[in-house]
């Protein structure tokens, strides 16, 4: 067999990558109506499917997370407690502590079980009702065959809708789950900061500065730093992952085309070309890689610099205070560890910018092929814009 020539797939990123992957690079209009067009099939599920087992399963995800939060603040008194005892040499009290952490441990881990049980239902069920949509409407009126007539890159469904269709059915699930304890964690916790932490006085300049619940204006300020860090970074990584999925869909297309001539299917005077456009193929994917990879390492550098530097803010923010005789050992270690909790629950993107990146290219994706179904219909594909009263679902 002879190989074509072939692009070094570790060259430099060519101007032309958004464009062979049928994307812009200005997509804000067609990224709005592929949301308009998922959320326009997918919201249906909510008030579809049997409503009070979806209403039902949001309950119990929500009950689960209270009781995630109650246990999170039992261990963080605990914490507390623990240590004071060990500053006061008090064998009683250290017994005492012992006695409270295995009952701890033991609901902690049940509920987190339970939590994945619970979200992984919803998932499971959100999942096989859209897809069971998609693909109803994929085979309707033949549109799967009519779809290869179609300009661009939606006439590659199979990937949408086995792997786009998971995450964009996955992810949501999981981040309200997430923002929600978040939420809960950093109201707690904040009231934590607030009490433990109180005021702090210093001297600048000969002035005497007053600071009032001074930890949780430092754990505001730190967060709102990384926070914005991470938009900074990570601010591409959406389209980036939107051209790489679709040129992973390309690939497995290319090399289901060649096993096509091996069984007969496709006529073996097109071999040459199909090897061909195997090759180039595979050479767009590793582009889009190595450019995922450069964008993933940048975000790598935030989120990792934060998760070694939090805990050590909170104990220094602290510090001064335990030197000074108005903390305990105790107390310290309370706030440092509410200090993580609270930043984790602000920096909650920081965590989790790159799944949510993920997210928002599947469900343009999925959305792009249901637009690129509707154009089969001869409807207009502005209809998915109009107001929600006016949307007429046409996967009906």
């Amino acid at each position: 067999m002879t190989k074509v020539p072939r692009r070094d797939p570790f060259a430099a990123d060519e101007p032309d990558d958004l464009r062979s992957a049928g994307l812009s690079e200005d997509g804000n209009e067609d990224s709005n109506r592929e949301w308009s067009r998922f959320w326009l099939t997918a919201r249906n599920f909510w008030c579809g499917w049997p409503a009070w087992r979806v209403w039902l399963l949001c309950a119990i995800l929500v009950g689960i997370v209270m009781l995630q939060l109650y246990v999170q603040f039992r261990f963080n008194t605990w914490n507390r407690d623990f240590f004071n005892a060990l500053e006061g040499r008090d064998p009683a009290r250290l017994r005492e502590q012992a006695a409270l952490l295995a009952p701890l441990c033991l609901a902690s881990v049940a509920l987190a079980v339970a939590s994945v049980w619970g979200r992984m239902a919803m998932q499971r069920n959100w999942r096989q009702w859209l897809a069971a949509r998609v693909i109803d409407y994929w085979i309707e009126n033949d549109r799967y065959a009519r779809l290869a007539l179609v300009q661009g890159d939606q006439k590659i469904p199979e990937y949408r809708i086995a792997e786009d269709v998971r995450i964009a059915t996955d992810a949501p699930v999981d981040f309200a789950v997430n923002v929600i304890s978040s939420l809960l964690t950093a109201i707690i916790f904040l009231q934590v900061l607030w009490q433990v932490g109180g005021p702090i006085g210093f001297s600048v300049a000969g002035l005497r500065l007053w600071i009032p619940g001074y930890l949780v204006v430092s754990v505001i300020a730190y967060s709102a730093l990384v926070t914005g860090a991470m938009l900074w970074v990570g601010a591409p990584l959406t389209h980036v992952i939107q051209v790489k999925n679709q040129a992973e869909s390309e690939l497995i297309t290319a090399a289901h085309r060649l096993r096509d001539i091996g069984e007969g299917v496709t006529p073996k005077e097109d071999r040459r070309g199909v090897i061909a456009a195997l090759w180039q193929a595979l050479d767009r994917t590793i582009r889009q890689w190595r450019r995922l990879c450069w964008r993933l390492m940048r975000m790598t550098l935030v989120s990792h610099t934060n998760s070694l530097v939090a805990p050590i803010i909170g104990l220094v923010l602290c510090a001064p205070k335990f030197l000074d005789g108005q903390m305990t050992l105790g107390e310290l270690t309370q706030a440092a560890a509410a200090f993580t909790l609270v930043q984790g629950s602000f920096n909650w993107l920081v965590d989790n910018y790159g799944r949510v990146a993920d997210w928002m290219s599947s469900l343009e994706r999925v959305g792009g092929l249901l637009l690129s179904l509707d154009e089969l219909n001869g409807d207009a594909v502005e209809k998915v814009t109009l107001s929600a009263a006016e949307r007429q679902p046409a996967d009906g």
